[in-house]
């Protein structure tokens, strides 16, 4: 079957609520008969995090990007990309893994998004035990907290990786989620997770 696929590696993008984590473990089950393997760049930052003292254990809120150095940061996040473009059969998950695999041939990059910010929300809450209004600050928050930090760490990256494809130009705010970034956008408030497992098998096949 390695032989037919399309693409050797894949990335998963996508907002908190989007479905992201759960496409990596569906696809990991999937696929693990032929070899493939997953790595979750959340929850491999969060542990860090953790360890270092760096947030609280057992908190209901997952963790933002400020809570650990650029440089760990940027090494975690260049380790996906040489894994990318060195070897073959991963299925990476992070905020950034489409980003980072940018330019790098034989990579699915896959957005996971949800258009309804509502169930996005819903989601959150019934899988952290957080109240409506906790989880919709939490998530605002980390999302501006993460996006200033790597839009000033990646800002070199971008000019490099990004600007002039997809008409994108250097006045153009950087936005890491950019659906001319990726080969596949599923919304997962239309599309359930065995439709986007389904979709996303169908692509990796299509030579």
């Amino acid at each position: 079957m390695i032989d037919q696929l399309a693409y050797k590696n894949i990335t998963i993008s996508g907002l908190p609520g989007a479905g992201s984590t759960t496409l990596l473990v569906r696809l990991k089950k999937e696929l693990e008969i032929e070899g493939w393997r997953g790595f979750s760049g959340g929850e491999f930052m969060r542990a860090y995090a953790e360890e270092k003292g760096l947030f609280k254990k057992g908190s209901n809120f997952h963790h933002s990007a400020t809570d650990y150095e650029a440089d760990f940061d940027k090494k975690v996040d260049y380790g996906m990309r040489e894994k990318v473009s060195d070897q073959q059969r991963w299925i990476i998950e992070s905020w950034l893994s489409g980003f980072m695999a940018q330019n790098v041939p034989g990579v699915l990059k896959v957005l996971m998004m949800c258009s309804s910010k509502a169930v996005r929300v819903d989601r959150i809450v019934n899988r952290d035990s957080l109240t409506t209004s906790e989880a919709l600050e939490h998530i605002d928050q980390r999302y501006k907290d993460n996006l200033v930090k790597w839009q000033r760490v990646y800002a070199k990256e971008w000019r490099d990786w990004v600007v002039g494809q997809h008409d994108i130009k250097a006045s153009d705010p950087i936005d890491f989620w950019r659906a001319e970034l990726y080969d596949m956008v599923i919304d997962t408030y239309s599309i359930n997770q065995p439709e986007a497992v389904e979709l996303v098998l169908h692509r990796l096949l299509a030579k």
